[in-house]
Order: structure tokens, then sequence, then C-alpha cells
């Protein structure tokens, strides 16, 4: 079995505070040494800047670093040049995702869906970049069912994908049955589990509910259980994660994804366990 990769993702710094900040986490995490980091990208493209400017300044650190691409309210027109300072910069991984809608937004622009802007990507720049796209265990909270969302999966791999990184999940048989399933519809590029520390119950379950990531009910129950007890719950979090990410990588994961929230003692914790 292959080494598995780590990779961790932050999301761009909206002020002059969060950005020296994330400098501190991002040495922290360094030491770590992931194959890359990610950086998000805000809805209809409202942290373009700050994700171009996060992820070249990784790169200027002598690391790996992946800026998200998001086609919603896009045009050719304008991806295009994105690509173009993408590659300027010497970016060579992107996350190609669809995005979601910001309020007020009436049209997605001229993609519709992530596997068009993966096609998009592959005609513009041939094997320039390696392509991340998203994959959804739980199924998509948009698809109208798991047999439409594995389908809608299949059709951004065969669009070009190199790789797949999943929303985050705590059912380790749901990652499983997923993989199997693309498996068996022809997928062969790697699908890498995301990892989402558990930090705090409420910020928890809001995300959750907005991805459609079910937190199975006895961790729901143990959580709340804990009241306003951080420590009880970081530390109980940390136990539940780590099984999890244990389990995964014992199933032949080949790799996970940390989503960090620009913190760096979640993931390091969890990274000391395992390795």
């Amino acid at each position: 079995m292959e080494t598995p990769n780590f990779s961790i993702e932050f999301f761009p710094p909206k002020t002059a505070e969060g950005a020296e900040k994330l400098r501190a986490t991002r040495a922290k995490l360094s030491e770590l040494h992931p194959k890359y980091f990610s950086v998000t990208f805000g809805a209809g493209g409202t942290t373009q800047r700050g994700t171009l400017d996060t992820v070249r300044e990784i790169l200027a650190a002598g690391e790996d670093a992946a800026p998200h691409l998001s086609c919603v309210g896009g045009t050719r027109e304008s991806l295009r040049a994105i690509l173009a300072e993408f590659k300027a910069s010497g970016i060579k991984r992107v996350v190609a995702l669809r995005g979601d809608l910001p309020s007020g937004y009436g049209a997605a622009g001229e993609f519709r869906y992530a596997n068009e802007l993966v096609e998009f990507i592959r005609a513009e720049t041939g094997d320039w970049f390696h392509i991340e796209v998203a994959a959804y265990p739980e199924v998509h909270p948009q698809a109208k069912s798991p047999r439409d969302d594995l389908q809608a999966f299949v059709r951004k791999v065969n669009a070009g994908a190199d790789a797949a990184i999943t929303q985050y999940f705590y059912n380790a048989d749901a990652y499983f049955q997923f993989v199997e399933q693309a498996r068996k519809a022809g997928v062969t590029v790697p699908i890498v589990p995301g990892i989402m520390p558990i930090t705090n119950y409420t910020q928890l379950m809001r995300f959750s509910d907005m991805c459609g990531a079910e937190i199975p009910r006895w961790v729901r129950l143990k959580l709340a259980s804990f009241g306003d007890d951080t420590a009880s719950i970081k530390e109980f979090g940390l136990d539940v994660v780590t099984g999890l990410a244990q389990r995964l990588l014992a199933g032949g994961a080949p790799g996970l994804h940390f989503y960090s929230m620009n913190q760096a003692a979640p993931t390091t914790a969890l990274w000391q366990r395992l390795v």
C-alpha cells in the first residue's frame, strides 16, 4: 500500500489580522509536511483575490498549494483570465467546484455544473493542472437521488479530474460504500476523505445542517451533554475523529484532507495520533 497523502485546507482571511493569524497557523502546520494546502473560494468568487494572494504566499514559502475555483456566476472569459493568472503564478493544482450561489445572484453564469468547469480547464490548459473535484459520500444536499449524485460525480471525473476530495462525514461506511459504487461505475482516481475536527458543537451543527453531513445520534447527544465544557468537547471530538481517520486509512483510503478552519491545534492533535 502506498504512503497516504495528507493535505490541509484554509479559507482566505478577510482582514490583516486574519492574514497574520493564518501565517502563524500555516507555519505550525507546515511542520507536518502535508502534500499541499488548499485555499477555499467564496460564493460567486467573493474571495477570489484573497484566495490567490494566500496561495501565492504559500508557494513563495516553497510549499504546494491549490486554489479552489468556483464556476458559479463566472463566464468563460472571466474563468479564462483566472486560469491564466494561476498559470502565471506557477500554480499547478486546482480544486474545481460548481460552488454555491451567494444571496442576490439571479443566474448561475455560463457553467451550471462542475463537470463543465473541468472540461473547460482541460480544453484551455491541457494537462497543466492537477484537478481535484468534490465528492459526497452522504449525497449532495441538492441531489435528486443517490444515483443522480453518483452519476454527477462520474461525469466530473470523466471530464478530466485527477482526484476527488469528499465532504466531511463521521460515518466511515458511507465513504466505503461510495468508493465501492464509484469503482463499479468505472472511476479509478483517488477519492480522499475530508476530515473535520470537532472542537465546537454549535458550529459543527450549523455547518452540518448547511452541507448535509450527518452527525451520528450518539455523537450529537454526547456533544450536547457537555454544554459549555469546551475541553470535554475537544477531547471527545478528538477521540471520535481519530477513530474515524484510523478506520479510513486501514480500509484503504489514499490519504486525508483536513478542514483546518484556519486553526493549527486540532489538525496537529489528530495528525500526531495518526503517525
